[in-house]
C-alpha cells in the first residue's frame, strides 16, 4: 500500500471518529500503523468498524475483510466507506443489521 493510500485511510479514520464522537459515541481509532493488529476504530460495543476511503468500491472485499477481522476481534463486521465529496455509507449482514434492529 502506498503512502498516499495509507495517508487517505488514516484520513478516513480520523474523519469518522470525530463524527462519531460529535454524535455521542465514545470511541477512538486503532489506528492504522498497526496493519490489522487492532480494529480501526475502538468504542462501539457489539460492532466491529472496518473503515475505507477509497474511489473504487470494492464492498465485497473489504466486507470479507470484516468478517475475517471481526471473527479476530469480535463483534458483528461492519464496513463504513465513502468516496471522494460523497456521504458516509455503512454496509453490514442483514443478519446482523436485523439482530440490532430488533433490540
Amino acid at each position: 500500500m502506498g503512502k498516499s493510500s495509507q495517508r487517505k485511510g488514516a484520513d478516513g479514520e480520523r474523519e469518522l471518529v470525530e463524527i462519531l464522537q460529535r454524535s455521542g459515541y465514545n470511541v477512538e481509532r486503532g489506528g492504522s500503523e498497526t496493519f490489522g493488529a487492532v480494529p480501526d476504530v475502538i468504542g462501539l460495543p457489539g460492532v466491529h468498524v472496518e473503515v475505507k476511503r477509497c474511489e473504487q468500491l470494492r464492498i465485497p472485499e473489504w466486507m470479507n475483510q470484516a468478517i475475517r477481522d471481526a471473527a479476530k476481534f469480535g463483534g458483528m463486521p461492519t464496513l463504513f466507506h465513502r468516496r471522494n465529496r460523497e456521504p458516509w455509507l455503512v454496509t453490514m449482514l442483514l443478519s446482523d443489521w436485523l439482530q440490532l434492529y430488533r433490540k
